[in-house]
């Protein structure tokens, strides 16, 4: 097989040295396109996770607010049950304690307008932060999507390495130009 100065090489041999040696071979592309989609894709991940997180930072504010204004409309139900109350018993008190008894029913009458100004302030910060959970989770899912088919070209590209099938390459490039398409408009 071999003296000091004198080598021989099989077919196979040959084809692997020269391809290693021309760095030009299907291996070297396909690594530099994995490598690449790879940091497209680490982008895609960390701009998918970033507008979750804002979504459901809105989404909280809007349970938080929706609670709050739940709890405005128990103190007004709250207001309205004394004012209630304070009518029946002017109703039944004698009429030397009726005027205290109506001034009570006034008194509940004008806490209950502020109390309901604040209710429907609430409700309407917590339909404004829904909204704009909504709004930020729509790119989610397109970036979700083109996360997806990033992963699926770096697949087809390594099983390309394995196989030789330039085919599977040619499918690689057309997934990760869907991938990176969907990207853009999640961007958009």
């Amino acid at each position: 097989m071999s003296g000091h100065d004198f080598h021989v090489h099989g077919a196979h041999d040959h084809a692997v040295e020269h391809e290693a040696g021309s760095g030009n071979g299907l291996g070297q592309y396909v690594a530099i396109f994995t490598a690449i989609l790879a940091s497209i894709g680490a982008v895609v991940s960390y701009q998918g996770g970033a507008t979750q997180n804002e979504a459901m930072m809105y989404k909280n504010e809007a349970v938080l607010k929706k609670t709050q204004a739940s709890d405005q409309w128990n103190f007004y139900q709250a207001k309205s049950n004394k004012g209630h109350l304070m009518e029946l018993a002017a109703d039944m008190a004698p009429e030397s304690k009726q005027a205290y008894y109506k001034k009570q029913i006034d008194k509940y009458e004008q806490d209950k307008v502020s109390i309901k100004q604040k209710a429907e302030a609430l409700e309407a910060e917590s339909a404004k932060a829904n909204d704009a959970s909504e709004r930020i989770m729509h790119p989610h899912h397109r970036l979700a999507q083109s996360m997806t088919l990033i992963q699926i070209a770096i697949s087809l590209a390594s099983i390309t390495v394995l196989t030789r099938k330039k085919w599977l390459f040619t499918l690689a490039a057309i997934a990760a130009a869907g991938g990176i398409g969907l990207w853009a408009a999640a961007l958009l």
